[in-house]
């Protein structure tokens, strides 16, 4: 399947990368997190890759136009340097299309104008670019197939640690618990979709896809999702970075299933 990757986000809550970096280039170790969640399509056979590119379109262009090897692959080096062979390769057998979708479209839109790279595939896979996983996706496009809706996708638990308060319905203030969010029958939209190419059907311009376009199709009964309890995060924050960098570094990333 073709996946499609949202990548025009500021990263506003990442400013100590979102003047110069666009989201999906902010560093997860020595790759920027699109690269991670890429291995990670690729490691299940989808290759056929589209990137919708927003903020600093040029900064996403260069590092794949210039995309070094030899960075995450073993290789042989001879002739003074001159020569270098490669043990094995990370993007060989990938085909990126990189279309501009502009700085201020929302997610539907940038859908929308990509549009004709997924051409009348029956399904295709997309994502935020922004989060990892371990959920086995062949599990999840099997599961979307089964169902057969036009929209589904991949909930995951929330990851933060924050509370719920529990409020006596006739007086909304007083306090009659304070609950852990994670023990609480909560799931959150993970960002992994599996989709029909029926969903252009209910998206009109403008909308976005999460909102006006899953509300439509809601009314129609074509929404399922698969619930995933595994490890899931998202790097909204400058900490959650942390939490990715140092899970890499200790050689247990949960996501880098393709090891």
């Amino acid at each position: 399947m073709k996946v499609v990757l949202f990548c025009g986000g500021l990263g506003m809550r990442l400013r100590e990368y979102s003047d110069n970096v666009p989201k999906p280039m902010v560093p997860v170790g020595q790759r920027p997190i699109i690269w991670h969640l890429m291995k990670y399509y690729a490691h299940y056979g989808h290759r056929d890759f589209i990137l919708c590119l927003g903020y600093r379109a040029d900064v996403i262009k260069d590092y794949f136009l210039n995309y070094s090897e030899t960075l995450t692959n073993d290789f042989v080096l001879s002739g003074g340097g001159r020569n270098v062979k490669l043990l094995s390769s990370d993007i060989d057998s990938w085909n990126i299309t990189f279309v501009d979708t502009g700085i201020d479209a929302n997610v539907g839109q940038r859908l929308r104008m990509v549009r004709e790279h997924i051409g009348n595939d029956e399904w295709f896979l997309a994502n935020y670019s922004d989060n990892v996983c371990d959920a086995p996706l062949p599990q999840l496009i099997d599961h979307a197939k089964k169902q057969d809706k036009i929209f589904n996708f991949l909930t995951v638990r929330p990851s933060q640690s924050f509370h719920v308060a529990q409020v006596d319905q006739a007086d909304r203030s007083r306090v009659t618990g304070m609950v852990p969010v994670r023990s609480c029958d909560v799931w959150m939209n993970g960002g992994f979709f599996v989709l029909k190419n029926e969903v252009f059907d209910y998206l009109a311009p403008g909308e976005d896809l999460v909102v006006e376009c899953v509300e439509k199709l809601i009314a129609k009964d074509q929404v399922a999702t698969h619930h995933h309890d595994g490890f899931f995060a998202c790097m909204d924050t400058f900490k959650e970075k942390m939490l990715l960098d140092d899970l890499y570094a200790r050689g247990k990333a949960p996501w880098s299933v393709w090891k």
